[in-house]
């Protein structure tokens, strides 16, 4: 399963996320709701670098079975609303995934407050 957890302050403002984990719907290499996840996910890693002047550090590690990526804004004056706006985006995209009654046990979304 996908693992997605989403991380806001109280003002609702965010701080980054983290995917952990590989579907399993299908064979490696088929399984297109990895596939699905994984091209918003790392779209918006490479919008985010290209179209905001943000503050990011981006962890990535797909050399063991987890398909781990830890994403957090590192500015101090939070997320510029161009970010926020690529980020509503990536998620609109992950929870209609997870809404599909076909797709939805392989991927979880969390959104946890920080």
């Amino acid at each position: 399963m996908i693992k997605v957890t989403i991380y806001k302050t109280d003002r609702h403002e965010y701080i980054g996320f983290d995917v952990k984990g590989h579907a399993g719907f299908s064979d490696e290499g088929m399984d297109i709701v990895c596939a699905a996840a994984s091209a918003l996910i790392i779209n918006t890693l490479n919008a985010l670098e290209k179209y905001t002047s943000d503050e990011m550090s981006v962890v990535s590690d797909d050399s063991d079975a987890q398909g781990r990526i830890e994403f957090r804004f590192t500015g101090s004056a939070g997320p510029t609303h161009d970010a926020e706006l690529l980020l509503d985006t990536m998620i609109l995209g992950l929870q209609e995934i997870e809404e599909d009654s076909d797709y939805e046990p392989y991927i979880d979304i969390i959104f946890k407050e920080v």
